[in-house]
């Protein structure tokens, strides 16, 4: 009788731990290999974890809810099929248990020290949960409990995360010493934001929200804390894109079976404009910017439930306009069936969003953290317009639309920043009414 362990697997880049929201088999369930075990939560999407075996499920290692670190086991499977209802308990496998033997061995470890070196750290007061991993970064960074409870995090229901404290040890830094926390300035779960009280009448309805929506409010909160947002808008002459597409689709659609859309041909402009302007394709870091090789544009897509995510198109540089189309549309209809792998949410390194399909012809949107800007992308609306020809100035009715870049000022000066949107401008205005798909 052969058991194996199914382990929490690794879900993309800087992903270290999911909550168990749902298993979808019970305990003597039969599971064929691939098959759908057990729904979890990342700080980035909720997705499925399929089985490595076929078996039985003989015993569940982590409850509903419960925080599990990345390669620990979550369940064991028996996968002689035959014996598997009277497959007995794993001797060498334990349920994961709570936190605290962690905590605590983790106290044990830390040395005291005086004069500013690391100190031991009791978390038996703390309201919040914290990984070890997180623990141990404060530790050798000498962050106090008090210091972490004034982090505002970014993770699953307001969890701080390896990047939430490695930004904190870079923004607390000001001419190489330490800043004192102020608590009140970083609204965290267990610090409530300072708030006007609202007013509740009579019929008025209370709705909760759902985990997404908090995670995207905590999100939008820290951006416009950690970085100055300044917006340049720039209005585009889109004739020729929109003739191009209405000339082409139906053909386009005939022969690959996928609607061909303006957002790949957006997506295409803002690619060229960062080759031509790579300063805007940066991250920050404490006081050192990285300069991204790759072009990971993201591109917000709102859900049926009226939340927004932003999945990411990687290497977008080198993607012709037609793959460009498929992995739009493909990555779209995914976010909307909730089917997105964690790892095509992260790594971006710029975004646009597509206010226009809302009707609104322009925006301010927020970046997306850690990158420095996202382009709005306003509704296409008929004009009348002054055309220069060698004739003489005309009036002419054309399709025209604003573009609004909203980059992080600390980084991308107004310089920098207009000229690139006036350069995605400049593309869209050229583009080629002649050209083949």
């Amino acid at each position: 009788m052969a058991q194996v362990q199914l382990i929490m697997p690794k879900m993309g880049e800087s992903i270290f731990e999911a909550t168990i929201l749902n298993w979808i088999k019970k305990p003597g369930d039969k599971i064929e290999q691939d098959e759908a075990v057990l729904e979890v939560a990342t700080d980035k999407v909720d997705t499925e974890v399929p089985s490595t075996h076929a078996g039985i499920l003989t015993e569940i290692l982590a409850k509903e809810g419960e925080i599990v670190k990345v390669g620990v086991p979550i369940a064991i499977i028996t996968t002689d099929v035959a014996a598997g209802a009277a497959a007995p308990q794993p001797a060498t496998s334990a349920p994961a248990k709570s936190n605290g033997a962690t905590e605590h061995s983790l106290q044990e470890a830390a040395v005291a020290h005086s004069n500013g070196a690391p100190q031991a750290l009791s978390f038996k007061d703390s309201t919040r949960f914290y990984s070890p991993l997180v623990k141990n970064i404060a530790r050798e960074e000498n962050i106090t409990v008090a210091e972490l409870e004034t982090i505002s995090g970014s993770g699953n229901e307001g969890r701080v995360t390896k990047k939430d404290v490695l930004e904190y040890v870079q923004t607390r830094k000001v001419g190489g010493t330490a800043v004192q926390p102020v608590k009140h300035a970083v609204p965290t779960s267990s610090t409530p934001t300072p708030k006007v009280q609202a007013s509740i009448s009579a019929g008025d309805e209370i709705i909760e929200m759902d985990r997404m929506r908090k995670m995207i409010a905590e999100r939008m909160v820290d951006s416009k804390r950690i970085a100055p947002h300044v917006t340049s808008f720039v209005e585009a002459d889109v004739t020729n894109v929109v003739q191009w597409r209405g000339k082409v689709k139906s053909d386009f659609q005939k022969r690959e079976g996928d609607v061909l859309t303006f957002t790949p041909i957006f997506i295409e402009a803002v690619v060229l404009a960062i080759k031509d302007y790579p300063m805007i394709n940066i991250q920050v870091d404490g006081d050192r910017i990285i300069k991204k090789k790759d072009i990971n544009i993201g591109m917000a897509v709102a859900l049926p439930s009226g939340n927004l995510i932003v999945p990411v198109i990687k290497n977008a540089d080198q993607f012709s306009l037609g793959g460009l189309t498929k992995i739009v549309n493909d990555l779209a209809r995914r976010a909307r069936d909730g089917k997105l792998k964690p790892d095509e949410l992260s790594g971006g390194t710029f975004t646009i969003s597509n206010v226009g399909s809302f009707g609104n012809v322009m925006g301010t949107p927020i970046l997306v953290q850690p990158q420095v800007g996202i382009i709005a992308l306003g509704a296409i609306v008929k004009k009348p317009a002054v055309l220069e020809l060698p004739s003489g100035d005309v009036i002419a009715i054309r399709h025209k639309m604003f573009l609004s870049h909203s980059y992080d000022h600390r980084v991308v000066d107004g310089a920098l920043g207009g000229m690139m949107v006036r350069r995605v401008a400049d593309y869209l205005e050229k583009f080629d009414i002649n050209r083949s798909i």
